[in-house]
């Protein structure tokens, strides 16, 4: 009787669990795009794929069921969010709530992590600032390299100085308020709850991937086209890195915050 030997069977089993776990990022990702798009039936299928992805696959039912509540959490935001544009505000306000109703999504998969009786964590420890961090080609103070990427972010914030027509005092507030509430929430979805949760199933580097993708695809929600939302990945894996050299979210939330004033100051927001 032929039989497999244990090599070749721990061969298959690693195929079998990388078949898997494409299947349920590929159904992550469309999620978010179908989502944002208010593509509702499909949106719905790709939870209901989750959920079978839950039911029969055992070992990875922990990874499905965190990825399938930022589905559920996203789509009631979408829907939520779709309210807002009845209420009789001004168009800044509706922009502010809008992203507060983020924290449907946080919410959402908090109650996941507690049904499975999983610890939550968000990287809330303060920096080791003299610690030194690896990059590809050389070693560097954590101190210094937050430096450079605070500087490095901070120039975005030149350009409204050189346009006259730009009224910066009359939306500086609005900037302060959208860029504090949009940057903390998003990364305590994106590198605190999904980031952190998913290194504990799977290995940094997919973590890092997913995330990083799912973030991108994620703006296309707010009118950003695919191929420009795909750009705004690179800031999720840039942020991911700052989050994991330093083993803390907050410089990441105070990159995060720098990038979107300017974005607002740019026009970009509104």
């Amino acid at each position: 009787m032929f039989k497999i030997s244990n090599g070749r069977r721990g061969f298959l089993i690693r195929i079998q669990e990388k078949i898997f776990l494409s299947l349920v990022s590929l159904t992550f990702l469309i999620g978010i795009i179908v989502t944002s798009l208010e593509m509702w039936i499909f949106a719905l299928f790709t939870i209901l794929m989750n959920s079978i992805y839950y039911i029969f696959h055992k070992e990875y039912r922990l990874l499905s069921s965190l990825l399938n509540s930022f589905l559920v959490g996203f789509l009631f935001f979408q829907i939520a969010s779709n309210q807002l544009g009845d209420l009789e505000i001004t168009k800044e306000l509706i922009i502010l709530l809008n992203r507060c109703l983020l924290i449907i999504i946080i919410l959402a998969m908090i109650f996941s992590q507690i049904l499975n009786k999983r610890r939550i964590t968000f990287f809330t420890k303060i920096p080791e600032w003299s610690r030194r961090i690896s990059l590809p080609f050389h070693s560097i103070r954590l101190s210094y390299f937050l430096l450079i990427s605070f500087l490095f972010s901070f120039t975005i914030l030149i350009p409204p100085f050189f346009l006259k027509e730009t009224d910066i005092d009359s939306v500086l507030l609005f900037a302060l308020f959208f860029s504090f509430i949009n940057a903390t929430l998003e990364e305590f979805i994106w590198r605190g709850i999904l980031l952190s949760g998913l290194r504990e199933y799977v290995s940094s580097f997919y973590a890092i991937i997913i995330t990083s993708l799912g973030f991108g695809l994620y703006h296309i929600s707010i009118g950003i086209p695919l191929i420009f939302s795909l750009l705004f990945a690179f800031g999720g894996l840039f942020y991911s890195i700052v989050v994991l050299k330093s083993n803390s979210i907050y410089p990441a939330i105070l990159l995060h915050i720098v990038i979107n004033i300017g974005m607002v100051l740019n026009g970009w927001i509104i």
